[in-house]
């Protein structure tokens, strides 16, 4: 089984691409404005003729979301899918609750079909796995992949460097310390965020968990409330970022 993460591009989350020998999916499907690019990048990886069974999403969010309708489109039969609090919203194309309004996008309108916690897409050499992450959003899934011990969190974390947002439609900061923990206890090998770099190497995440950790907890006992220290986030940041800067590489000190 192969795993190739493509790189974000501009708001658009990281795409991920598995391909095994009984099909191939994705995870994640980026904003509507680079999606006809996303077609050509996920066939290159593929091949032209290839097909791709199913889109996993991480959120109904619209960097995560944007671009499904037309990919799923792009090849024949596939099924979108998404936790069922994010059903509704991709299903009439809510601009609202995807946070499409906030990049000045529609949300175009995508059939789905739920995908819960603990469900198994067989790859044939290998599987994905669904775990429920909520925190930033109800809807929030991440998706384990055994034999690599890498995960998918999508919304869970930004980037290494940004902590995710609780306070956008469905969002929680309790589940966000308790998805967190859970991630915690796979003891994964590499973790792909949202957007940026994978975060690679058990010390490194272990690193990456624990400040993440630490500011939602400061923001718990502070009654919900973030450090004035951090600034306001933009319009269409779906993660705060925090002053100074946080390490996005490891060989950064903490």
């Amino acid at each position: 089984m192969r795993v190739l993460r493509l790189p974000a591009i501009h708001h658009d989350a990281n795409l991920v691409v598995v391909s095994g020998s009984m099909g191939n999916l994705l995870i994640d499907a980026g904003t509507s404005w680079y999606q006809g690019l996303q077609v050509e990048r996920i066939k290159g990886v593929l091949g032209v003729d290839s097909t791709l069974d199913r889109i996993l999403l991480t959120s109904k969010r619209y960097p995560c979301s944007g671009g499904a309708k037309h990919l799923a489109t792009s090849f024949k039969d596939c099924v979108v899918h998404v936790h069922p609090d994010g059903q509704a919203a991709l299903e009439t194309g809510d601009f609202f609750t995807t946070w499409a309004n906030r990049f000045d996008s529609d949300m175009p309108p995508v059939l789905t079909e739920k995908v819960t916690d603990g469900e198994v897409f067989v790859l044939g050499d290998g599987h994905v796995e669904s775990i429920a992450l909520p925190g930033h959003s109800s809807d929030g899934m991440g998706y384990w992949i055994p034999e690599q011990k890498m995960l998918v969190v999508g919304t869970l974390i930004p980037r290494a460097d940004r902590p995710s947002r609780w306070d956008l439609p469905g969002g929680c900061l309790p589940d966000l310390i308790q998805s967190l923990k859970r991630v915690q206890k796979l003891r994964p090998k590499s973790l792909i965020p949202m957007q940026g770099p994978a975060i690679k190497g058990q010390n490194h995440i272990r690193d990456v968990l624990a400040q993440h950790l630490q500011f939602f907890q400061e923001c718990l006992d502070n009654e919900g409330l973030v450090s004035r220290s951090v600034p306001r986030p933009a319009q269409t940041a779906l993660w705060y970022t925090p002053h100074p800067p946080w390490p996005l590489e490891e060989n950064e000190s903490l």
